[in-house]
C-alpha cells in the first residue's frame, strides 16, 4: 500500500487560486517589483488591509446603530438636555 505524501505547510497559511481583474494584478505586480517582494506578499497584505478596514467599518456601523437604539424615543428637548444644552437662561443673581 502506497503512503500518501503530506506537505508540511504553515497552518496559518493556505494555498488557493484566485481570479483577479487584470488591472489590479498589474498594479500588484508593479508594487511587488518596487518593494522587491513576491506577488503573494503584496496580495496578502492588500487583502489583510482591506479586511481590517471592512471590520472597522462594520464596528462603526454597530456603534452608530446601538447609539440610535439607545436614544430612540427621546424628544428634541430631552436630547438637548442629554447633550448638555441649557434650555433656559441661567437665573440672574441679585
Amino acid at each position: 500500500m502506497k503512503q500518501q505524501r503530506r506537505h508540511r505547510t504553515n497552518p496559518a497559511k493556505r494555498r488557493t487560486t484566485l481570479t483577479l481583474p487584470a488591472d489590479s494584478l498589474l498594479q500588484a505586480e508593479r508594487i511587488a517589483r518596487a518593494k522587491r517582494v513576491n506577488l503573494s506578499t503584496v496580495i496578502s497584505e492588500a487583502l489583510s488591509d482591506g479586511l481590517r478596514m471592512q471590520a472597522a467599518a462594520e464596528r462603526s456601523d454597530e456603534v452608530l446603530s446601538a447609539y440610535k437604539r439607545a436614544f430612540t424615543g427621546f424628544s428634541d428637548a430631552e436630547m438637548m438636555l442629554l447633550d448638555g444644552v441649557l434650555l433656559e437662561p441661567p437665573a440672574r443673581r441679585s
